[in-house]
């Protein structure tokens, strides 16, 4: 087993920690200025019992990551509850249910390169790109001649989810979206 360091953990991640193996879901690096060092906040979830729990890791821990088999594949389409991604070397398709991605299927469009974690032959991640790139298809109108502020509004994207955006963000346009928090980071 790998160890890796604590500020690089990423939403997706399989770690191993009490003699189980955990997924991240949420991952936070924070830092108080002037009181005490930095540390990573992360929320797991044990892939066996469903388990959740919040872990203060500091910025220099080392975290055991199991050994997992990487497989890349590709986002095909949704069928009802399920998700179908297809295999890119076997070409077998694979369906996961939406309580497995938990929270990951806004970030997902057809055709997108993604790469799904297994243990002991059983599918237990995923591992979706850093970002990934939406279109707008609802939002309050654009303001003429706007620049980047520190306002933000709600836009809808073509996969239900909502994101902050600056107001110069109009409907139709292609925004690059972080998939570890969901924040916008620039047109595209």
């Amino acid at each position: 087993m790998a160890k890796i360091l604590a500020t690089e953990i990423r939403v997706g991640n399989l770690l191993e920690l009490d003699k189980r193996v955990w997924r991240v879901l949420k991952s936070y690096h924070v830092h108080v200025g002037g009181r005490g060092g930095a540390y990573m906040q992360i929320e797991i979830k044990d892939i066996e019992s469903g388990q959740k729990r919040n872990e203060r890791l500091s910025t220099d821990d080392r975290v055991e990551r199991p050994f997992i088999d990487r497989r890349a594949m590709t986002y095909s389409y949704q069928d009802g509850e399920a998700y179908v991604f297809m295999d890119n070397e076997t070409y077998e398709q694979l369906s996961l249910g939406a309580d497995f991605l938990e929270g990951q299927t806004g970030y997902l469009l057809p055709n997108l390169q993604v790469e799904i974690n297994f243990h002991n032959g059983r599918a237990i991640g995923i591992q979706l790109p850093t970002t990934v790139i939406l279109e707008v298809v609802d939002t309050e109108p654009g303001i003429k001649n706007a620049t980047a502020t520190t306002s933000f509004k709600p836009a809808a994207l073509e996969t239900g989810i909502s994101v902050q955006v600056p107001p110069f963000v109009n409907i139709g346009e292609k925004i690059r979206v972080n998939t570890d928090d969901g924040s916008y980071i620039e047109r595209a």
